[in-house]
């Protein structure tokens, strides 16, 4: 009676009177999980055969996931580089970038678009707080690509400019037409 009474409480309406008699033990036993997800006109009958509850999935973190992303956000930094190219390509949204950049003697290769960076060469962070690339990378050239970008019919608008130049560019002009 008191387990009844508390999910009355949790559900927001009243639950049929629970059997305690022989019909009990010819019913399927429910468990919590079940009524609460249950609408009130199931729970006057017991489940049918072959019948799945929905459940809902959650991603749980524990201590040794914080560690380690602790410890790939060291690794990867903050990249104001990157982020100024993402602002650049937010207000130039008929453009896409191709940046090619060394990390560690390693070739990378990113794609900026519309203020968001997706690495070509490893696998992207799904969180876009996170830089793609880590603030040891050194960028080498900027392709700029006229959007939509479609990799089977890429056209260039420019093509290896150094970053020293692109950047030259970006902080000269202001409004970035000039690009």
């Amino acid at each position: 009676m008191l387990m009844q009474a508390r999910l009355s409480q949790m559900c927001g309406h009243s639950l049929p009177p629970l059997s305690c008699g022989k019909s009990f033990a010819t019913h399927k036993l429910l468990n919590v999980s079940t009524v609460l997800r249950a609408p009130i006109w199931s729970l006057h009958k017991p489940p049918k055969q072959g019948t799945f509850c929905k459940a809902r999935r959650r991603v749980r973190y524990n201590d040794d996931d914080e560690d380690d992303e602790e410890e790939e956000d060291e690794e990867l930094g903050y990249n104001a580089e990157i982020s100024m190219l993402e602002s650049y390509t937010q207000s130039a949204q008929d453009e896409v970038l191709l940046v090619r950049a060394t990390v560690d003697d390693q070739q990378e290769e990113v794609l900026v678009f519309k203020g968001f960076s997706s690495s070509l060469s490893f696998e992207t962070s799904p969180d876009p707080s996170k830089s793609v690339l880590p603030a040891r990378a050194i960028i080498k050239s900027v392709d700029r690509i006229k959007g939509p970008f479609n990799p089977a019919n890429v056209e260039y608008i420019e093509k290896d400019l150094t970053w020293d130049d692109f950047k030259a560019r970006l902080l000269q002009s202001p409004s970035q037409d000039d690009l």
